[in-house]
């Protein structure tokens, strides 16, 4: 009787731990981003002090929070260009309704919360209907709120923008939840914006990683024609990912209202692209299908620390974005090599 060997089968065989860690999404944005703390800690004397690390939490949760919201949508294979203006547009919405009609505080955040809802909606509404990319949909929607935040808002409190919400009734009642700080002693603080920012990092990672809507995202992003040969809902899918971008553009708008009191129609516009910059450099792919929040998130952090840490350099802020630019495409190159070693190593 022969007794040939059986090679073992490959769909069981164990890969080395190293190697499993390395081929997450996220572990080249964390390698990057232990790095740049590791720079500014070593070069400057503020950065990792009770006061200097608050600034750069600050500037990353913000920009963490819509990261991680447009990581799902780039991992969904899609994008949105309208997630910098939509945080103003939110904020403009509570400020007029507010300051020029005596709305209820409250209630003028749920209008803006629905209102933002809604563009998101028919953004996933008109890219599924129509089959146009979503970079040129959201691009139009982008020209319209930003139409409306300029024109509109002007013409109706004669200005673009808006401060005093803090002496609007029952500002007080509300501003602990987006915009309070919290002390940490060495005169160093710490807004709750980076509170919301981890809880919607958690949650977004639990979705992608544990619910049946992590498992549609994922397929939609990698082989919408597929999914939906098999069941997956992609319309309801891609239009709940749309209005999960607007949410998190709302809950920013949000946070930066009532954090300073003020808001302008310029607010959030030209910061879309550091999103889905943050969202690659956290591992997203520009194809859709692949991708982390966690990742996203780390992208934020990289881009606050670095922000802050030229001021805390004392750099000249005209190399600003030339420095930033170096730093995450450094990233990106860090992202694909620790990738590359990952796969090598199998």
């Amino acid at each position: 009787m022969s007794t040939a060997t059986k090679a073992p089968d490959e769909r069981v065989a164990s890969s080395p731990w190293l190697a499993t860690i390395l081929r997450r999404p996220e572990m080249g944005a964390l390698v990057a981003a232990i790095a740049v703390m590791a720079f500014f800690s070593l070069y400057t004397d503020s950065f990792m002090t009770a006061r200097g690390v608050g600034p750069w939490l600050e500037s990353a949760s913000t920009f963490g929070i819509m990261a991680v919201a447009v990581s799902l949508l780039m991992i969904g294979g899609e994008f949105d260009l309208s997630a910098g203006v939509m945080t103003g547009f939110s904020a403009l919405i509570v400020g007029v309704l507010t300051t020029h009609y005596g709305l209820s505080i409250w209630l003028a955040v749920v209008i803006a919360l629905v209102l933002a809802l809604a563009v998101g909606a028919l953004n996933g509404f008109l890219v599924m209907k129509t089959g146009l990319p979503s970079f040129i949909v959201t691009l139009g929607t982008f020209f319209v709120l930003q139409g409306i935040d300029l024109a509109l808002v002007k013409a109706i409190i004669g200005q673009v923008q808006i401060q005093g919400m803090s002496k609007v009734p029952g500002y007080d009642s509300i501003q602990p939840i987006f915009g309070h700080s919290f002390g940490i002693g060495g005169g160093g603080y710490i807004y709750i914006s980076v509170v919301w920012w981890v809880l919607v990092t958690a949650i977004a990672t639990w979705v992608l990683l544990r619910t049946r809507f992590g498992n549609w995202i994922f397929s939609v992003g990698g082989a919408q024609n597929s999914a939906r040969q098999v069941g997956v809902p992609v319309f309801r899918t891609k239009v709940g990912l749309f209005m999960t971008t607007a949410f998190a553009g709302w809950l920013v708008g949000m946070v930066s209202l009532f954090r300073t009191s003020t808001v302008g129609s310029n607010t959030g516009v030209g910061q879309e692209f550091i999103y889905i910059i943050c969202a690659v450099v956290g591992g997203c792919l520009l194809t859709g299908g692949y991708g982390s929040a966690v990742g996203a998130a780390f992208g934020a952090l990289i881009y606050g620390m670095t922000y802050q840490g030229i001021i805390a350099a004392g750099w000249d802020s005209n190399w600003l974005k030339t420095f930033l630019g170096v730093m995450l495409l450094g990233a990106v190159f860090v992202n694909n090599w620790v990738r590359e070693r990952a796969e090598a190593s199998l």
